[in-house]
């Protein structure tokens, strides 16, 4: 599984507005200037990650992007979903779909409501908070075992 250009940048533009939490407001164009992301993409995400209560937008003269609620209370999960809808692995687990070929036999689809509960709940896992800060440098997997 992968996630799509969109999502992964949903998740780059949370960081950089969360990084400005509890400052004056960002816009769309530095937002944009730091992540460097093309600003069209990134009005494009400010505009979907608004509509899932992520982002606020303030107009005026000190208007500009802030956070919609703390970065602890926004996690992976919900900047995927505010991309890319409902997390649902398989195709025949989304909602109302009904285009398998193999639906009326398949002993597997019952399954993927829990399997797609159980990734929702590991990006759910992951805090905004989390995600913002620097990452601590990766240790080889060779060093450790050595």
């Amino acid at each position: 599984m992968r996630l799509s250009s969109m999502a992964d940048y949903a998740v780059v533009t949370m960081c950089a507005a969360a990084r400005h939490c509890g400052q004056q407001r960002v816009s769309a164009q530095q937002l944009a200037d730091e992540t460097g992301l093309p600003a069209p993409t990134v009005q494009k995400l400010v505009s979907k990650l608004s509509s899932a209560g992520l982002l606020k937008s303030v107009r005026g003269a000190r208007g500009g992007l802030k956070l919609a609620r703390p970065a602890a209370a926004i996690t992976l999960a919900d900047i995927v979903e505010a991309v890319e809808g409902p997390i649902a692995l398989a195709p025949c687990s989304e909602h109302g779909r009904h285009d398998c070929t193999l639906e009326s036999a398949c002993t597997v689809r019952p399954h993927w409501p829990a399997v797609d509960a159980a990734l929702r709940g590991a990006l759910a896992g992951i805090p905004l908070t989390q995600l913002s800060r620097p990452a601590v440098q990766a240790v080889p997997v060779a060093e450790v075992l050595a």
